[in-house]
């Protein structure tokens, strides 16, 4: 799966680690309910470590369609809540 950090670039990510990534994407959903921003910022950090730690950067002059794009790093909550869709920015 390739995936994009927006403002960073892509990632090469092996599908089985997406039971992780959509576990700390639900945290990151209970918490945007919850207007919690402390929460988010945290839970949004560590999703994005995530992404980078277990997948491997694609060069920059490789571009392939991305099939899951994630925030930048120092997205808003409103602008993380307009990316989500019914099963968070993870699907599944």
């Amino acid at each position: 799966m390739i995936v994009r950090i927006m403002g960073e670039g892509q990632v090469r990510l092996a599908d089985e680690h997406l039971v992780e990534l959509n576990a700390l994407d639900d945290e990151l959903l209970s918490e945007m309910e919850a207007g919690d921003e402390e929460g988010f910022r945290r839970t949004l950090g560590g999703l994005l470590d995530a992404v980078r730690r277990l997948g491997s950067p694609l060069p920059d002059a490789e571009l392939a369609p991305s099939e899951l794009i994630l925030p930048a790093p120092d997205a808003s909550l409103d602008e993380v809540r307009e990316m989500l869709n019914d099963d968070g920015l993870i699907p599944g």
